[in-house]
């Protein structure tokens, strides 16, 4: 079922809103200002949708965060965090391959971000065409094009940390959309020298297919509406996933230094599919550095529309987290990494997948519940191979 996707700030509520016409739900991004506040989903009824509609719906809401946010932005202005008034100036990156048309979409939003002097970098990460070089190349000086040879995005944004002029490097990804106010809000929380990264809230551009609805269900990029500064006195520095994504990330550049860059045996693009960004994360703060989650640094994400991708991607990302915790276990020798996996099984994994054996409401479809298990009873042996590529693609260099 498809669902419209509404943005929606409450001190403007529109009192009709139009041209939904073949759906019958709305998922509904609540603003105060520009200040995202909380999401709801709601019915739509005669494809059209009222202000009224969706006030009953928040007042009727049972989700005590979310009247927390509002009472607190609307009202009482306490969760507004000052940014400094000059902020650092940064490279916003895009890592891609043989994507140009989502890499288009992409470029479009980000050249229509205020102008504070950023620079705008794509790497191409081991091209099959010279598609992607010749689209930047339509940009002039406004985007800067680097391939990258080596494979998987790690590689790519290591390569980006090195090449990059400014202080500051912002990533996202090539289906990805970032809102106006996305860099600003992300380049505010750099103002603490122990802060090596910042995180935003990412949210669904559209929600046209099942897949793309179950996406957001299931396993979405959102990581709430609380800003939170992350470190490891106060939070697990193993159980990074609450930290953010890194479709919106920012990151300094002395990070190369302080605690090094991307794991290259993770990522997209290697036998390990991903958890770069969820393995850096701990490794910035098991470094005593902190993070920041900022709800105010939206970007929105086309979701996978078929339902054998987003199959794909759920088992990936099982792959990805065993591939990740494999590493640190192995390497970095946090050997608590056991419990972390027993956790996720004993408290996540088998709930949900006895829901949906019992088919009980609103359980999690046991197709992507089995992909997750099996990704990740593969994801330890893709780390082993992931390695065996790199090692390999180091002694073709030397």
């Amino acid at each position: 079922m498809s669902a419209a996707v509404l943005d929606i700030d409450l001190n403007k509520m529109p009192s009709i809103i139009e041209g939904l016409e073949g759906y019958l739900q709305a998922f509904v991004l609540i603003r105060v200002g520009v200040r995202p506040v909380g999401q709801i989903w709601v019915p739509i009824e005669d494809e059209r949708l009222s202000g009224a509609d969706i006030l009953d719906h928040i007042k009727r809401s049972r989700d005590r965060l979310l009247w927390h946010q509002i009472v607190v932005n609307n009202f009482l202005q306490g969760n507004v965090v000052e940014h400094p008034s000059k902020l650092p100036t940064a490279t916003v990156v895009v890592v891609t391959r043989d994507r140009p048309r989502e890499l288009r979409r992409c470029l479009n939003a980000l050249l229509a971000l205020p102008d504070d002097g950023q620079e705008y970098l794509v790497i191409d990460n081991c091209p099959s065409t010279d598609e992607t070089k010749r689209l930047v190349a339509g940009h002039g000086d406004r985007v800067r094009y680097i391939r990258e040879d080596r494979p998987g995005a790690s590689a790519a944004r290591n390569r980006a940390l090195r090449e990059a002029k400014t202080e500051i490097v912002a990533f996202t990804d090539d289906d990805a959309f970032p809102d106006p106010g996305w860099l600003r809000a992300l380049l505010g929380n750099f103002n603490d020298p122990l802060v090596l990264c910042a995180t935003g809230l990412v949210l669904p551009f559209e929600l046209e297919t099942d897949a793309q609805c179950g996406f957001e269900r299931y396993s979405p990029h959102g990581r709430g509406f609380t800003r939170i500064v992350y470190d490891s006195l106060h939070y697990d520095a193993l159980n990074v996933g609450p930290v953010g994504v890194s479709a919106s990330m920012a990151l300094h550049k002395s990070i190369l230094e302080l605690v090094g860059g991307f794991e290259e045996t993770l990522s997209p693009g290697t036998p390990a599919r991903a958890g770069e960004d969820y393995e850096l994360f701990s490794r910035i703060l098991r470094s005593g550095y902190r993070i920041v989650y900022d709800p105010a640094a939206i970007s929105w994400h086309r979701h996978r529309r078929s339902w054998q991708e987003l199959r794909q991607a759920i088992f990936g990302y099982g792959i990805a987290v065993y591939a990740q915790w494999t590493h640190t276990f192995f390497v970095e020798h946090e050997f608590t990494i056991p419990r972390l996996a027993l956790a996720w099984f004993g408290y996540k994994q088998l709930p949900n997948l006895i829901r949906s054996l019992l088919r009980k409401p609103d359980c999690f479809p046991l197709d992507l519940l089995l992909a997750e298990l099996t990704g990740c009873a593969v994801g330890p042996f893709a780390y082993l191979r992931s390695r065996r590529r790199l090692g390999s693609l180091k002694g073709n260099a030397s």
